[in-house]
């Protein structure tokens, strides 16, 4: 089983922690007693973990994978995707690993069934996965309201809704989905939200709304400061780099990045990331536009490594309105300067406190990318990122979850 020797991971250990994770530690924030009593207790006891996602595990990593992997520390997770339409006689669920105690779910279902009949053989793959797995009141923890058709007779020990984006506002978004939403509030007992607008559009529509922006793991995109070696598909590629990296899909500012582009031939603009949900005949198509495809979560900082300049070029619309970008923090632990569009918490903490540059116009976005080119001198804005960044980690994101599991179930053994 998992033994945590994360540096991390501090303070405190579980006494008489199960001998088969053996010591496990819990991190310890300021402002929370040492001996928390409950929140030991909790994860002594942790339940199983099933997720429902609409995102694979295998994607992008990033919010999910970073939280629930956590869980993984104490006890099993399951992570269950969206199906697979294939030529398949019977429907079936595959179950893969991912290292020890991680999961990954994909019901492959035959092709030409309706909305109902989805729903129902879901529904009927995912009572044999909990009697075959011996799943016993787990934590169900949504990312897609649109699991709730299938998974609204179990009864799990706690729901939770981990609300990372307005999912509603996304192209193809499935026209239930706002109708699912609520039903989810009703059943859940905490509600997550992946950023401070995201926070104040949900806060009003569950009694228990906590803001939980996304966060960093700064040992690892602290590596692109170090000298790595080139990418094969990048050192090629002129400098000055100003770089992207992230899903490539209807939230991008193509006209920006073709206006930027024709403006500065001379810039390289480097963007790394699956192109998904548009087609990419439509992408821009210029001497210094570079497409370099999906790229693994381990690869990442050795590509931020080669750029003087790392980008947010969203559109500002309907399904930029709630974003976080997870990518924002990542940027400048790796050293980069950033400059971005008005996206809201971007602003909002990071434009406001001077450590992103924020533009919303193709000039401003150039004349930002300037400013941002000489950057790498400032020493004060250096220190301003190191002070910001220490404040902020996915393992004191995931231990306030935790805190607030721990209180939940605490109060639902009280109510009987």
């Amino acid at each position: 089983m998992y033994k945590d020797t994360s540096e991390n991971f501090v303070q405190k250990t579980v006494e008489n922690s199960h001998p088969e994770i053996g010591e496990v530690k819990l991190p310890v924030k300021k402002g929370i007693k040492k001996e928390n009593i409950e929140l030991k207790t909790f994860l002594r006891h942790l339940p199983d973990v099933v997720c429902l996602s609409h995102l694979r595990w295998d994607f992008v990593y990033q919010r999910p994978q970073h939280l629930l992997s956590r869980f993984a520390r104490f006890g099993r997770l399951f992570f269950v995707e969206e199906p697979i339409f294939d030529e398949v006689q019977k429907p079936f669920m595959q179950i893969s690993t991912r290292g020890e105690n991680i999961h990954i779910v994909v019901p492959y279902l035959p092709h030409g069934l309706d909305e109902e009949q989805r729903e129902a053989l879901q529904r009927e793959l995912l009572d044999e996965l909990f009697q075959n797995q011996s799943l016993e009141k787990p934590i169900l923890w949504y990312y897609t309201p649109m699991a709730l058709s299938f998974t609204d007779h179990l009864q799990p020990a706690l729901t939770v809704y981990d609300c990372m984006d307005e999912l509603a506002a996304f192209k193809f978004a499935p026209p239930r989905l706002k109708e699912l939403e609520q039903q989810l509030f009703q059943k859940a007992d905490l509600v997550f939200t992946g950023g401070q607008s995201l926070y104040e559009a949900k806060q009003k529509q569950h009694r228990a709304v906590y803001a939980f922006p996304s966060s960093i793991d700064k040992a690892h995109f602290s590596q692109a400061k170090e000298s790595l070696t080139p990418p094969a598909d990048q050192a090629a590629i002129p400098e000055p780099r100003l770089g992207f990296c992230g899903v490539i899909d209807e939230r991008m500012d193509l006209e920006l990045l073709t206006e930027m582009a024709d403006a500065r031939p001379e810039w390289q603009f480097v963007m790394v990331g699956p192109v998904v949900k548009i087609d990419p005949a439509t992408l821009p198509q210029r001497p210094n536009i570079h497409y370099l495809g999906g790229k693994t979560y381990q690869e990442l900082p050795g590509y931020l490594a080669g750029w003087q300049v790392a980008l947010l070029p969203f559109a500002i619309n309907e399904s930029t309105a709630f974003i976080s970008p997870t990518k924002t923090p990542e940027y400048l632990a790796a050293g980069k300067p950033v400059v971005s569009t008005p996206i809201r918490d971007v602003v909002r903490p990071y434009g406001d406190a001077g450590l992103v540059h924020i533009a919303g116009t193709p000039a401003e976005f150039v004349a930002a990318i300037e400013l941002a080119l000489e950057q790498h001198q400032d020493k004060v804005w250096q220190a301003d990122v190191d002070a910001f960044m220490s404040t902020i980690s996915w393992d004191q994101t995931w231990q306030g979850m935790v805190e607030l599991l721990a209180q939940a179930s605490e109060q639902k053994k009280k109510q009987g």
